[in-house]
């Protein structure tokens, strides 16, 4: 389960990089989950829709924090009862099924390493050169460590925002799909962990909450390395209520 939550932490650290925190993205993880086991598997183009508007809804989220001043945690907190209020509309008890396409791409056997070590590298390297090479990441992390100084080059605070908080919300996306993949069903309290062990895989990989501060990399190999503590545990048959 290491990809799902790396998705998942890449979303958070997207958040953290405006200088935001997001405990709502555990259970919009489960929500897009429930949506990938029903609806995208019997209705793949309304699936879909449903899909890029939630992506739209959390870029919305995003605008809504930074007009009304508003701090993040508290609406996040709020957004994360709604997430999981829709979770158990679309898919009150625990089943369904995923896509045939999603479950044979996660289980595809992959020679000398398994399929998620090339993803995870992937993507990491994909949001390192985005957000640490660019231009544009330049201006994005800048906006979580000087947004004055990003104000006074004429760059869009807003705009930024919107972006990252777009960007947590594909991410999440990211990690509900993959996650059903591997689960094969969804349930509305599948990824309720995912908020904690998101902020941990950031803050383990080199990330700060200041703002700004972050390491797509970084915050990769913590997702995977929490993946592994967690293996651990159940190795040592810790009851999972004390694991987390």
């Amino acid at each position: 389960l290491a990809l799902p939550i790396a998705f998942a932490t890449l979303a958070q650290m997207c958040v953290i990089t405006v200088n935001d925190l997001d405990l709502g993205i555990g259970a919009f993880v489960g929500f897009v989950a429930c949506v990938g086991a029903t609806w995208l598997n019997d209705q793949p183009l309304f699936g879909l829709f449903i899909l890029a508007l939630c992506i739209v809804a959390y870029g919305a989220l995003g605008a809504l924090i930074h007009l009304r001043n508003l701090p993040s945690i508290v609406v996040t907190l709020g957004m994360s009862f709604f997430w999981l209020g829709l979770a158990l509309l679309v898919l009150p008890t625990p089943g369904g099924k995923a896509p045939e396409i999603v479950t044979t791409v996660m289980k595809y056997k992959t020679p000398l390493m398994p399929m998620t070590i090339y993803a995870a590298v992937a993507i990491a390297l994909i949001v390192h050169v985005a957000l640490k090479r660019s231009a544009y990441g330049v201006v994005l992390r800048g906006v979580g460590g000087n947004p004055q100084s990003v104000a006074r080059a004429s760059w869009s605070i807003l705009r930024a925002k919107v972006t990252m908080y777009a960007l947590a919300g594909f991410f999440g996306v990211l990690s509900g799909i993959s996650l059903i993949g591997l689960t094969s069903a969804a349930d509305a309290n599948i990824a309720l962990r995912y908020t904690l062990l998101s902020i941990a895989g950031v803050i383990l990989g080199g990330g700060e909450f200041v703002g700004g501060r972050i390491s797509p990399i970084g915050a990769v190999l913590g997702a995977i390395t929490l993946t592994l503590t967690g293996s651990f545990l159940s190795f040592l048959n810790i009851s999972s209520d004390w694991q987390i």
